[in-house]
């Protein structure tokens, strides 16, 4: 009875973290490339969202950047990567000072002026001292430069504190819904914390940890950490979709692959999902270069490999409960989740240097 209280109380957060994120930031020592990487696997309400290049203005750098649809005026980056080889994301923090004002969800402005205007981490330290106060935001932001710099900021509407991947043992970092600066025991994404961990822990500690890792293996898992169980790889059929790193509001799982010299900066690359990470294979996207599937299309500014994505998650999910709680028809999912693997191969074997 005690595990099934339990369960449900894990299911009930679940639903009611409403935008959430898991994410992960290493240094150029722990990867197998020998360079820094960013990831996002992003968890929203916004059922789309597109990538679209900013060209450069006077006094700003272009960037690639991930927009909610709908959003033509590209005024909200939720994740980049500029000209200069700086590359920002965020995961929401439920853990830190409340809101001050009704000021609030300003995480994306944040972003996409500090992809304008940024090319180190220390830069962007300056830029959250610049604005004017408060932020509006309760978030951690990972950025990576081409300078060595890999850190994250845990950021309130008046302050912040910097984590630095390159002063952790391991030189990797991990962030979900909480902050490590914040209230202890409060927020959400323990259990994907601790998932995130479990599935990267061999290779963080062999310094071998790839973009692949972090799109085909934890965008894609169903290792429940709390269970101790690989859902995917077993003989069951249906689960409960909760508290596993792919989560209902998931829609995209992006790395970044960062440089170790600004004069390599057009070197900076995306491996970009989009849709529910499952379903959704993998792109290589470059400053100059996206695919025509990432772009926006029609009035109301959608990707089509994002539609694409969703649909083929919706034909998992025979059964919708009580309080919206999904169920995954596993035995449907598992040749999806295969096939979006092989197609992503493809483009790894293809694009990895």
């Amino acid at each position: 009875m005690k595990k099934i209280l339990l369960l449900l109380t894990i299911v009930l957060a679940s639903i009611c973290d409403a935008d959430a994120c898991t994410s992960m930031i290493v240094s150029a020592r722990a990867s197998a490339s020998g360079r820094p990487l960013l990831w996002k696997h992003r968890d929203t309400g916004a059922d789309n969202n597109f990538l679209q290049r900013v060209q450069p203005t006077e006094g700003c750098y272009g960037y690639v950047g991930l927009f909610n649809a709908g959003d033509s005026l590209l005024r909200e980056a939720w994740m980049g990567m500029n000209d200069v080889g700086f590359a920002i994301m965020n995961t929401a923090s439920y853990n830190l000072a409340p809101d001050t004002t009704d000021y609030v969800d300003r995480e994306a402005f944040v972003m996409t002026e500090a992809l304008r205007h940024c090319a180190s981490v220390d830069q962007f330290e300056a830029l959250l001292a610049q604005l004017p106060k408060p932020l509006g935001v309760q978030a951690n932001f990972g950025v990576i430069d081409a300078y060595g710099g890999a850190a994250y900021f845990e950021t309130t509407d008046h302050s912040w504190t910097r984590f630095d991947a390159n002063d952790d043992p391991s030189g990797v970092l991990i962030r979900t819904n909480y902050s490590f600066s914040g209230q202890e025991g409060e927020g959400h994404g323990y259990i994907r914390y601790q998932t995130a961990r479990r599935l990267s822990f061999d290779a963080v500690n062999s310094g071998q940890v790839t973009p692949m890792l972090l799109t085909e293996t934890l965008s894609r898992s169903f290792y429940h950490s709390l269970l101790g169980q690989d859902f995917l790889n077993s003989g069951v059929q249906y689960v409960v979709n909760a508290d596993f790193i792919p989560r209902p509001i998931s829609t995209a799982s992006i790395v970044v692959e960062g440089v170790n010299n600004p004069d390599d900066a057009s070197k900076i690359v995306m491996w970009a999902a989009l849709g529910y990470p499952p379903c959704a294979p993998v792109y290589h996207v470059t400053l100059t270069s996206i695919p025509s599937e990432l772009l926006p299309f029609g009035p109301q500014w959608r990707s089509i490999a994002c539609d694409q994505a969703n649909q083929l998650r919706q034909s998992t999910i025979p059964i919708i409960g009580n309080n919206s709680v999904e169920y995954i028809d596993l035995e449907k999912l598992r040749p999806i989740v295969e096939q979006m693997n092989q197609r992503s191969m493809v483009v790894y074997n293809q694009k990895f240097r």
